[in-house]
């Protein structure tokens, strides 16, 4: 019955990077060059796997459904960034902003647990040999996707959920898409419970799927270096540097800013690193595993062969 003395909120406006002035169509250049690469590069990195046979392997496999993710993952959040250093001021229904906030949450934490299966496969591939080809048969793979996607759908419906059974007095969202704390600063009430939720998830998301890599690198190296030679070692731990520098970045950027503590005076540094995870860290992906991976490097090679001849 409290919710009847509240005045009901229609529409968020994002307030964006209105703080940087006239510096918003040299932002609104720079962040469409690296949309328009890492669209290009999760694409062809997508295509070239499906369309060449040395890559229809469990690595790969895993590698195009992380492109994919993190495909539709900018799809959601950058076009209408893009469209607000533009055109300021643009308002958001609550139903969409509801829908941005699910497809973000979903599609990473998707990322969060696709990143621990790559680890596993590695994991696997290293220390398991003789038993790969049984242990990561096409049931299994497919399995732990759906488990990572089905993972970051139970999560986002509780996010959602939780934020948009709140009422909201304030209109100006202090961000640049639905993220889930400057919409959660818009309610009238006290958000304790819901910050608590936020954070446990964010927890769950973050800290379980790096221990899990982090073990994972433990028997890996122990493996490595029973290795006898030196080339073997250095050979071994290349296949897992793609990974280990994708790891690094995405679930070094996603903790400091989901759990880390809130700061009202912290606005540009809490943009800088939402751009950070939004939009280089997409990039990263493509970027790393095309330009440290001899296999994609030579399978863009016949390809391109391919349509040239």
């Amino acid at each position: 019955m409290q919710r009847k003395n509240f005045t009901e909120v229609a529409e968020f406006i994002f307030l964006g990077f209105s703080i940087f002035g006239n510096h918003q169509i040299t932002l609104f250049v720079v962040f469409l060059i690296t949309y328009i690469f890492t669209l290009t590069g999760n694409i062809i990195v997508i295509t070239v796997i499906c369309i060449d046979c040395h890559l229809h392997t469990p690595m790969y496999f895993f590698l195009s459904m992380l492109s994919s993710s993190e495909t539709v993952y900018t799809l959601v959040i950058i076009p209408r960034m893009l469209s607000g250093l533009i055109f300021y001021n643009q308002p958001i229904s609550l139903g969409s902003c509801a829908t941005q906030m699910f497809f973000f949450a979903m599609l990473a934490i998707n990322n969060c647990f696709l990143l621990t299966v790559m680890g596993y496969d590695h994991y696997v591939a290293i220390c398991k040999p003789l038993r790969y080809t049984v242990l990561m048969n096409k049931g299994v793979c497919a399995r732990l996707v759906c488990g990572s996607f089905g993972t970051g759908l139970v999560m986002a419906v509780l996010h959602v959920t939780a934020m948009f059974t709140l009422p909201f007095c304030g209109t100006m969202v202090d961000h640049f898409f639905c993220d889930i704390y400057p919409v959660m600063k818009l309610s009238c009430i006290d958000t304790t419970v819901n910050e608590i939720i936020n954070y446990g998830v964010s927890s769950f998301v973050i800290i379980v799927p790096v221990v899990l890599v982090f073990i994972s690198y433990i028997l890996i190296i122990s493996s490595i270096l029973k290795i006898p030679s030196v080339e073997g070692r250095k050979k071994t731990f290349a296949t897992c540097a793609s990974h280990l520098t994708v790891v690094v970045v995405h679930y070094g950027c996603a903790a400091i800013a989901y759990l880390k503590p809130k700061s009202e005076n912290a606005i540009e540094k809490d943009l800088l690193l939402s751009v950070t995870y939004t939009i280089i860290t997409p990039l990263l992906n493509p970027v790393v595993y095309s330009l440290r991976n001899k296999e994609v490097k030579d399978a863009l090679c016949r390809a391109v062969g391919r349509i040239s001849s």
